[in-house]
């Protein structure tokens, strides 16, 4: 039968940048502790990894609007 199972099964990548802090401000829509949408957060998993790290570049500028 061969080895473990695990030498068959490509690796997932699912860099998340959730710090627990779960709500969206109400005039951009953006999470105030990661700051992706609602959307985002909802289909995280289901992207693939460009679409997340399309997603991820966005956040620092996001971020910083937040803190305003």
């Amino acid at each position: 039968m061969g080895g473990p199972i695990f030498e068959y099964l490509d690796p997932v990548r699912i860099v998340s940048p959730c710090v627990n802090v779960c709500r969206l401000d109400a005039a951009t829509g953006w999470c105030v502790g990661c700051g992706r949408t609602g959307a985002e957060i909802a289909r995280w998993t289901a992207i693939d990894d460009d679409a997340r790290d399309a997603v991820m570049r966005t956040l620092p500028a996001r971020m910083a609007k937040l803190a305003d």
